[in-house]
């Protein structure tokens, strides 16, 4: 009887006893200069302002200093990436590989060296890096060097401003403020922006935070790009009648100018 009523009444007193683990010692409180960026006829790139604060229920733990590492991705898509190569004085299109995944534009931003602030095994698991943040597992069998199609990739983005890595463009204020400012160029894809923030100590993270920037077409911009969708054939007439429109018009004022 005596057996019994320890059994019973032992997993009461356990939970009773159990103090619920705390909450991560560091939060991320993140502010954004624009949450939304529209692209116009005009529209030639934006600025990002990203600036927060730690929040911590005590001081400062002693030890390494925080380090703050922050990421916007664009929309993810397939890439058919191909080789060119000269053959009989001619370029030609020879190898081509698809890349499964990979962002329309990609920016990574740290309070220091990335070796430093993040280490590889992080890296691996939060796909921060640019190289992690893109997909490609499969590749035609005669194709042995698949690897060097996903470097190509990421060397003309980066030529692009597409793909951006800038260390010690995050400032940390006392470690609790940082602030960082980040370019998105002209040649942007319409959609949600994932913005994370990790928070990292000897490399390892220890905190972090999403959310997202909306990119969206308006205007005039917005309806060229509807119609080109919905009514691909008046959008052909008028691009036609918009080019012809335009060389008599050119024509007309080197007439003028002749005389």
């Amino acid at each position: 009887m005596r057996a019994l009523l320890k059994a019973l009444l032992l997993p009461l007193l356990l939970a009773m006893l159990h103090v619920p683990s705390p909450a991560s010692a560091e939060e991320i409180v993140l502010g954004l200069s624009q949450a939304e960026v529209s692209i116009t006829t005009n529209f030639d790139g934006s600025e990002i302002l990203v600036y927060g604060a730690v929040k911590r229920e005590s001081a400062i733990p002693p030890g390494p200093e925080l380090e703050v590492v922050l990421t916007i991705a664009g929309p993810s898509r397939p890439v058919m990436v191909r080789r060119k190569e000269k053959r009989f004085g001619i370029w030609l299109n020879t190898d081509a590989v698809e890349v499964d995944r990979a962002p329309s534009f990609y920016a990574v931003v740290t309070s220091g060296p990335i070796h430093e602030v993040l280490k590889r095994i992080e890296d691996l698991r939060h796909k921060i890096s640019i190289p992690r943040a893109i997909r490609s597992v499969g590749a035609p069998m005669n194709i042995s060097d698949s690897p060097s199609f996903t470097e190509a990739l990421i060397r003309i983005r980066t030529r692009a401003g597409l793909y951006q890595v800038v260390e010690d463009g995050v400032k940390v204020d006392e470690q609790t403020l940082f602030r960082a400012a980040v370019r998105l160029p002209a040649a942007l894809t319409e959609g949600e922006y994932a913005t994370r923030i990790f928070l990292t100590r000897r490399g390892n993270v220890v905190a972090q935070y999403e959310t997202t920037i909306d990119v969206r077409k308006v205007g005039l911009e917005r309806w060229l790009f509807n119609l080109s969708r919905e009514n691909a054939l008046l959008y052909g007439l008028m691009s036609l009648a918009l080019a012809i429109a335009a060389g008599w018009g050119a024509s007309a004022i080197f007439g003028m100018l002749r005389r």
